[in-house]
């Protein structure tokens, strides 16, 4: 096992990892993810007890115990690139001796499900809905930084889509990556939606909003929205999924976004106090934890 270099692994003087400031004791191996640093305390003051609290920048930590199963919740920020940073670093502590900087010879691997809100693109999506998020697809690139051994993309779902969108060749190519099957299968309710998610590299253009900037493809919504692959649709967009799926799998974890529509993009409904239906998939959520543990 080669020796992971100071400008790879970087650690803080206490031993932390380097932007979560977290140490391998300070989390359990079922993380929720959340974007909002104030969702934190939102999902934590369902904890029975709470043991660990830590800060840095925009990740916040809270580390406690909920009917007995011990579960972490951890806010990312928003977007792919805060998530590149989240999923290395959580691999890496329980991954690697952060002493000896080596990978230990076995693996460990995480369930990660992220809480999140996003954007319906279709008019039957009624605002306040839940998404389950089968395959995530990103519009940001960050999966092509990274070598695939593996191949964990969806085959021809890439190409399908380009096709289907006339998509601007000066644009990273679209990916697509399936979460985790075990996850979907435990989280999914009748009265969930599920299908596909994207991912975007921003909130304005890249989702086709304009305020002084047009973006430059004002029917990209309507493609999205009349697009289907071996029957699952594109139900909604928001900004994290695209890397959780695709580094999740490469390093070997358990990963499923589930999101409220808070908006739908067709009808322009749009829920002001999304915080109730929030707090409902953060209950079921942990009783779900609970019963499969």
């Amino acid at each position: 096992m080669d020796l992971i270099s100071h400008t790879d692994l970087i650690l803080n003087p206490d031993g932390s990892i380097y932007h979560l400031h977290l140490l391998p004791e300070d989390i359990a191996d079922t993380i929720l993810l959340v974007g909002d640093p104030g969702r934190v305390s939102q999902v934590s003051s369902h904890f029975d007890s709470i043991d660990i609290t830590k800060e840095n920048r925009e990740f916040v930590t809270h580390t406690g115990s909920f009917k007995g199963k011990r579960i972490s919740v951890l806010s990312t920020g928003i977007g792919t690139d805060n998530i590149d940073i989240v999923l290395n670093e959580l691999d890496a502590l329980v991954n690697v001796d952060l002493v000896q900087r080596r990978s230990k010879p076995g693996h460990t691997s995480l369930k990660l499900i992220r809480l999140g809100t996003s954007g319906a693109l279709h008019p039957d999506i009624p605002a306040g809905a839940t998404i389950v998020s089968k395959v995530a697809g990103g519009f940001d690139g960050l999966y092509h930084f990274y070598r695939d051994d593996r191949l964990i993309t969806v085959p021809g779902l890439s190409e399908s889509f380009m096709t289907h969108a006339g998509w601007k060749e000066s644009l990273s190519h679209p990916y697509f990556v399936k979460g985790s099957d075990e996850l979907f299968e435990l989280f999914l309710r009748e009265e969930y939606l599920s299908g596909i998610t994207i991912s975007t590299p921003g909130f304005y253009a890249p989702q086709v909003r304009s305020i002084r900037l047009a973006p430059f493809d004002e029917q990209l919504i309507s493609k999205m929205s009349s697009f289907t692959f071996n029957g699952l649709r594109i139900n909604n967009f928001e900004m994290e999924s695209s890397a959780l799926y695709a580094l999740s799998s490469l390093l070997g974890h358990e990963a499923i976004t589930m999101c409220i529509a808070i908006a739908n993009r067709i009808t322009k409904a749009f829920v002001e106090d999304y915080k109730p239906f929030v707090d409902h998939l953060i209950t079921m959520v942990l009783d779900k934890l609970v019963e499969n543990d």
